[in-house]
């Protein structure tokens, strides 16, 4: 009985399987380039990291400077809309600016963070393009991103502690767009905005 190394066993099933699809065997194909010259490879870019706007007032400059190390941690390109100190400022005003770089595109989602959230949270929701949520537990991050695709988180750091604001953000930047008969509900959101941005 005649034995066969591994070497020529694999070679008769090649020749086998290239028969049986009609290839060309590689033998019988046009000799492969030198070994001494490499076939360069060319490198994808990786993507661009995604960026998030973040700003506060005074009252939440504490809790953005925190935030902002989650933010790159986590791998986000950082937009920081300020304030920059602890001085008195009007939310208004920084609430506006996350919206604009939102609205904008120039940043994928934002975070603004005043005493309670709430007042940040009316002035981003009258910019057109911005749905606004604010969050105060894991299941209003979560409702907020699944159900309404918000696209800006608000956050109060007078009534939410830094572990549990970091907890929300992290889970608000991860929950993704339910779709389906929420997408339905968005698109109504959408339509009223229309009506008085014409």
């Amino acid at each position: 009985m005649t034995e066969f190394s591994d070497a020529e066993i694999h070679e008769i099933v090649q020749r086998v399987v290239h028969r049986t699809l009609g290839i060309t065997p590689p033998s019988e194909a046009a000799p492969p380039a030198p070994a001494s010259q490499p076939v360069p490879v060319a490198k994808a870019n990786p993507p661009a990291p995604r960026a998030v706007a973040i700003g506060a007032d005074h009252g939440g400059f504490e809790l953005k400077e925190l935030l902002k190390k989650d933010l790159a941690e986590l791998g986000y390109a950082v937009i920081d809309a300020g304030t920059n100190s602890k001085d008195a400022v009007d939310y208004p005003d920084y609430a506006h600016a996350v919206a604009q770089l939102v609205a904008s595109g120039k940043a994928w989602r934002g975070v603004m963070i005043d005493g309670a959230g709430i007042g940040s949270c009316m002035v981003a929701n009258k910019v057109p393009g911005v749905r606004a949520a604010m969050a105060y537990d894991h299941a209003s991050a979560v409702n907020s991103r699944e159900h309404n695709d918000a696209n800006l988180l608000t956050l109060g750091a007078g009534l939410t502690g830094a572990n549990l604001a970091r907890q929300i953000l992290k889970t608000w930047l991860s929950t993704e767009f339910g779709g389906g008969r929420h997408a339905k509900r968005v698109d109504k959101i959408i339509a009223v905005e229309k009506q008085y941005t014409k």
